[in-house]
């Protein structure tokens, strides 16, 4: 199996619609007000958004978007205007990774793990340990 689709709750799907054009993805569907996807520029994973009336809940939710160059990524879109909850950062488990939410509240993280995200040196059962 292959996860290649999630589906986020929007309370606004077109300001939604928006806020992940802004960030590159382009979107394949339209079904506005109630749903729309969008595709991913690399890899071919999709993902949408459906309408729901009331605040969506998602507390510990993390969507996560690679890219190559989270830096590059983070300047263009901060100049864009959009807000980020933190800029891009190393981190201990060695992905480089930036924090934003989408307007309905969810969090995103752009970041670049690379070869590390499948196998990083503490793998289970890896030569690399």
């Amino acid at each position: 199996m292959q996860l290649n689709q999630i589906t986020l709750p929007s309370t606004d799907v077109a300001r939604s619609c928006a806020f992940f054009s802004a960030l590159g993805f382009t979107q394949i569907v339209s079904n506005l007000p109630n749903y729309a996807r969008f595709e991913c520029a690399d890899g071919g994973s999709t993902f949408s958004l459906h309408r729901v009336d009331s605040g969506a809940p998602g507390a510990g939710i993390v969507v996560y978007f690679e890219c190559d160059d989270v830096d590059a990524l983070y300047r263009r879109l901060v100049a864009q205007g959009v807000e980020f909850d933190s800029a891009p950062a190393d981190q201990t488990w060695l992905w480089r990774e930036a924090y934003l939410r989408d307007p309905d509240g969810h969090v995103l993280c752009l970041y670049h793990a690379g070869e590390n995200r499948r196998n990083p040196p503490w793998r289970i059962g890896s030569a690399r340990s």
